[in-house]
């Protein structure tokens, strides 16, 4: 059996939402209206670094507080934001950087009405991939916030892997048993692999890549790859392969040793 086979059955069995917790991904089934979800899953997807029982505690703490997200985010005084997150800290996040995120999604709303907007604003459907539209999109939160770039919004200097927006992007675009979708207007087949340490490591042994270093380059050829396999839906597998790997590492070694482009 090849490769694109075993996708298909690791898919099949693993991309089902029993497989979901814990993952910040779980915080946007809460919300039906998309203009809850897309600001629920930004905060979610950016949070989404270090240990998963902090990353779930510390995006609890922050949808607390904001109730309803999108009416928060219109209605909010900024003066009031530094008692609100006093005392919040998430690795190497500060109050004052979330609170420079918020800020900036209230302006951003403020001018587009909603994320998707914005992000419809600039998106190239023309483009081979999401990767410069996501670069024009992270200058506009940029500029908000003055280019204090930060935890949060890493520079978009176009060396970064951009896994936490690119995960952000799978579960916005993508809708399955597993991913929300919303964002109608971007193609699946111009995602990214949101790739972190894991997700290289797998891709490694499956041959996707030689390059050492996890960087957008290897994020690219890595979802070239995949795009051999389903040139509609290249970020498909990704939910799924996370997944094996933490609940039957045994077949994901017979995929490794087995399988062959």
């Amino acid at each position: 059996m090849g490769i694109p086979e075993e996708l298909e059955n690791i898919y099949s069995h693993y991309n089902d939402i029993k497989y979901v917790h814990p993952d910040p991904l779980e915080f946007l089934y809460d919300y039906k209206d998309l203009k809850d979800r897309e600001i629920v899953g930004l905060i979610s997807a950016l949070l989404a670094y270090g240990r998963v029982a902090q990353i779930l505690k510390s995006i609890t703490s922050i949808l607390k507080v904001m109730e309803k997200p999108y009416d928060f985010l219109v209605y909010f005084n900024e003066n009031d934001l530094k008692g609100l997150f006093k005392g919040f800290v998430h690795r190497f996040t500060t109050e004052y950087e979330i609170i420079l995120l918020l800020v900036a999604l209230k302006r951003i709303i403020g001018r587009y009405e909603t994320i998707g907007q914005c992000f419809s604003s600039i998106y190239d459907d023309n483009e081979v991939n999401i990767f410069n539209s996501l670069n024009r999109f992270i200058k506009i939160i940029g500029n908000e916030i003055s280019n204090d770039y930060n935890s949060l919004v890493s520079k978009p200097d176009g060396s970064s892997a951009y896994k936490r927006f690119n995960l952000f992007l799978r579960w916005m675009v993508r809708k399955d048993n597993v991913d929300p979708g919303g964002w109608d207007f971007i193609q699946k087949s111009k995602l990214l692999i949101p790739l972190d340490t894991h997700m290289y490591r797998i891709c490694c042994k499956l041959d996707f890549t030689k390059r050492k270093q996890a960087g957008i380059k290897t994020v690219i050829e890595i979802t070239d790859c995949f795009k051999k396999i389903n040139p509609e839906d290249p970020v498909k597998y990704d939910f799924a392969l996370t997944r094996i790997s933490m609940h039957d590492r045994e077949k994901l070694n017979l995929l490794f040793n087995n399988c062959k482009m």
